[in-house]
């Protein structure tokens, strides 16, 4: 199956998803494969099973993807490098970083052999997420340079996301000046590009950052600005409000601060995602802000 007879015929996967909508996403990826034959129908599938993955439905995801390795031919493709991606993907979200990384790295010897620039960059932003310490960081600093030299535009697009993934890396590692350059590279490429959404979220890491390396009233400045855009456009975010509760407790006046995070908890404790994943973080908002158990 060639890039070119995909991006001709049928619809890019990248183009049918919306990473806010899992379930919406899994039922385009079902009728697409109902429109599609052969290796092209199973691309479809594993996308499906990625979209279930999102919903943790890991049992689905899994039996969908058990599906496409029966019917996988011996030899990279690209089809290959789609299923180890997204396999990669199910099993890393189930719980397994460790056991995830084979199959990371099998995609990118796939997509390496059939020169499919978006899957190279795609499995090496992976391999940046789950390989620790510097050898993750180097990852991430091939998957940039893939991007930034490659003529294919959905492998260019990643460079945002890279920037950003690699300036959390650092920042992980306390190298907080580096972090700030590579958040700022970040917000300047959305700003080029024209990512309204994608700059909010870059603009906040930037101020994210500038709290950890204590310059506590630049960070308040972008916060509070990202706070006006937020009320001007009748929308909410709970991580700008955590922001401005982390950035005044910092400041000294924890009975403001408290405010704030009683704002963020009530926000974000109705994500999912945060339920499952950062229970402490929401402990800390609600102890903070005083909000009743």
């Amino acid at each position: 199956m060639s890039t070119t007879a995909l991006a001709s015929e049928l619809p890019s996967p990248r183009s049918l998803w919306d990473f806010g909508d899992p379930v919406g996403s899994e039922q385009a990826f079902v009728d697409a494969a109902a429109g599609a034959t052969g290796d092209e129908a199973l691309l479809y599938e594993t996308q499906r099973a990625r979209a279930l993955t999102l919903q943790r439905r890991f049992d689905d995801a899994g039996a969908v993807l058990d599906a496409v390795a029966a019917q996988l031919a011996d030899g990279p493709s690209e089809l290959v490098a789609w299923y180890a991606l997204e396999r990669g993907r199910w099993v890393r979200s189930s719980g397994d970083p460790d056991g995830s990384t084979p199959w990371f790295q099998q995609s990118l010897a796939a997509a390496q052999a059939v020169g499919h620039d978006d899957l190279i960059v795609d499995a090496m932003h992976m391999l940046g997420i789950v390989v620790p310490g510097e050898a993750g960081l180097d990852w991430n600093r091939q998957a940039i340079a893939v991007a930034q030299a490659s003529r294919d535009p959905l492998a260019r697009k990643w460079q945002g996301s890279l920037l950003n993934n690699t300036g959390w890396s650092l920042h992980e590692l306390g190298r907080f000046d580096e972090a700030l350059v590579l958040f700022e590279d970040a917000l300047a490429y959305h700003l080029a590009a024209g990512n309204a959404g994608p700059t909010l979220i870059a603009r906040w890491t930037v101020a994210r950052c500038l709290r950890s390396l204590g310059r506590l009233d630049e960070a308040l400045v972008i916060q509070h600005e990202l706070l006006q855009h937020h009320s001007e456009a009748g929308t909410t975010d709970g991580y700008v409000t955590e922001e401005l509760g982390e950035l005044l407790l910092a400041k000294g006046q924890p009975a403001t601060a408290a405010l704030w995070f009683a704002k963020a908890h009530a926000t974000l404790s109705q994500d999912p995602w945060m339920a499952a994943n950062e229970a402490e973080r929401l402990a800390r908002m609600a102890e903070l802000g005083d909000v009743a158990p």
